[in-house]
């Protein structure tokens, strides 16, 4: 199961149409899974991973032990980073 936290649903939602339908498979893929190839583990994080389509990232967690994959953020590359440290 993929959910977003409410900030990255806003942040999702707030992107063009054509955009979210560029990453709308990318995210909905995550539930079969969640590490596919090219996938990131972030460093100074647990379980936090991110995916990229273009310019934009996706920052998500997995969290085997619910078999959830939590979105906590969608963005353009250059400052999606600096407001998850």
């Amino acid at each position: 199961m993929v959910d977003f936290e409410p900030a990255a649903l806003h942040q999702f939602n707030k992107l063009n149409k054509n955009l979210q339908a560029r990453l709308k498979p990318k995210i909905d893929a995550l539930a079969k899974n969640p590490r596919p190839h090219g996938v990131k583990k972030l460093q100074g994080y647990e379980n936090r991973y991110r995916i990229w389509v273009g310019d934009y990232r996706v920052l998500y967690e997995i969290h085997d032990n619910i078999l959830l994959v939590l979105v906590v953020d969608v963005g353009k590359r250059g400052g999606i980073y600096r407001k998850n440290k």
